[in-house]
């Protein structure tokens, strides 16, 4: 092993008793272990040799006996959790060969997201094909024949409306401003008078004066019936209501 955690805190409280020499000894054994990957040998003297404190066996021998268990069957002194970590490490370096045998470790591909649940287990992977397409913002810009103010009067009318301003709308806007014989800023400004979500050519009153169908036809009674009483004729007729 090249690398293994120290947990500082629980060192400190285990190891508070012991001299300097000891704990030299407790530190270098770790290292010792860790780097061999194997239990300490139940060869004092050499041990104390190869950790370079052979002029303190003494202090190696305390160590042993505090924090490492005999094995007297194999003759070693073995430590739980170097052990652990030991098994733990060895256990990932077999795993990384076994993918380093496959290849190594798939590339992820930004074409595809894999979507798993403990719910729906068997998903398929979502490609670009099945994802919903986000509907893209239209802008439509201010025509020609249509000054800015105006413009932007109408676009705030269509936007108190929730309604949407496409090429479309314009399109149809202008020609019901050409069945009235008007240019489109005329047209936007009766429909930004008015109001309304939308606006038909059959909807504006454009006869003379203002005046609508009804009141042409009372108008013309009105003037029968005056001509009639200036001729002095006797053939005057009353329309009822």
């Amino acid at each position: 092993m090249h690398y293994y955690s120290f947990h500082v805190s629980d060192y400190i409280h285990d190891t508070a008793h012991l001299t300097n020499e000891e704990d030299l000894a407790y530190r270098r054994l770790l290292d010792l272990y860790y780097t061999q990957e194997k239990p300490i040998p139940n060869r004092t003297q050499e041990v104390a040799r190869r950790i370079r404190m052979g002029k303190n066996i003494a202090a190696v021998q305390t160590v042993l006996e505090e924090f490492f268990m005999f094995n007297q069957e194999h003759d070693f002194w073995f430590h739980k959790r170097c052990d652990e970590t030991i098994a733990a490490y060895q256990a990932k370096a077999e795993r990384n060969r076994a993918i380093g045998k496959l290849g190594g470790r798939p590339k992820s591909n930004p074409e595809q997201t894999q979507t798993v649940s403990k719910h729906n287990p068997n998903q398929e992977p979502i490609t670009n094909n099945h994802k919903p397409m986000k509907e893209k913002a239209t802008v439509v810009a201010c025509p020609h024949d249509v000054s800015p103010q105006v413009w932007q009067d109408w676009l705030q009318l269509r936007k108190s409306k929730k309604a949407s301003v496409t090429e479309t709308v314009v399109k149809g806007a202008r020609a019901e401003a050409a069945k009235l014989n008007w240019d489109l800023e005329r047209f936007l400004i009766e429909w930004c008078t008015r109001g309304s979500q939308g606006l038909k050519a059959e909807w504006i009153n454009d006869k003379p004066n203002g005046i609508t169908k009804t009141g042409q036809m009372n108008q013309s009674v009105m003037s029968g019936l005056t001509r009639g009483l200036l001729g002095g004729g006797n053939h005057v007729k009353f329309i009822e209501s």
